[in-house]
């Protein structure tokens, strides 16, 4: 806790430095972009982005899960973003990021017993359970490839899922909204874009 302490103090520097700015995002926020990522402590979405606040509207959760629209009557938060970021900000372009070395996708196959302590971590990740289905199916044996391959196979499920949502599918058959899939490799640094034609990622230029 120190830290951080010692980094709001720093802040407040900065602050001093960026007062405009940041008494002006005190007025308002006006992002052109919806980002939903993954909790992990390694994932900071203005940093790989390269962004300043007030320039995403980001959401994150375990695992970068969206529950289909048929999760609805679960209150679901997520939900809840989507909707006001499409109806309340005007956003019109969504990207899901994945990334490597998710605990949430390697959680997806553990056993009961591992969730003794953690049942709403069990019922959240029932969302990823397709995922872990479809990789059982291609039968493959290196661990490695099969982490990589979830965590891809995850960005699509979500993808799919937030078209459920009627307001984007909407939007989409509109050709008035964009959506994208993101991989985010922690070890090199790079972002994979998905091609939705051949569903493979693509690094970024």
């Amino acid at each position: 806790m120190e830290k951080l302490y010692k980094g709001i103090h720093k802040f407040q520097e900065h602050y001093k430095e960026e007062k405009d700015f940041f008494e002006k995002l005190g007025d308002g926020q006006a992002p052109p972009v919806l980002l939903i990522t993954c909790s992990d402590s390694r994932i900071d979405p203005n940093l790989i982005t390269n962004s300043k606040p007030g320039e995403i509207f980001i959401v994150r959760n375990v695992g970068n899960i969206v529950p289909p629209f048929s999760a609805v009557s679960d209150k679901n938060s997520i939900a809840a973003a989507i909707e006001f970021a499409i109806e309340g900000l005007n956003i019109r372009d969504i990207i899901i990021c994945g990334h490597s070395d998710c605990g949430a996708m390697k959680a997806i196959y553990e056993e009961d017993k591992f969730f003794e302590k953690m049942p709403h971590l069990k019922n959240w990740l029932f969302f990823a359970q397709p995922v872990k289905e479809k990789i059982k199916q291609l039968e493959i044996s290196h661990k490695n490839e099969i982490q990589q391959l979830t965590e891809k196979n995850n960005v699509l499920s979500q993808l799919e899922n937030l078209i459920s949502y009627p307001i984007i599918k909407e939007l989409l058959e509109k050709a008035e909204i964009r959506l994208y899939g993101w991989y985010y490799e922690i070890k090199t640094g790079k972002i994979y874009e998905l091609d939705r034609e051949t569903k493979r990622f693509q690094p970024l230029a």
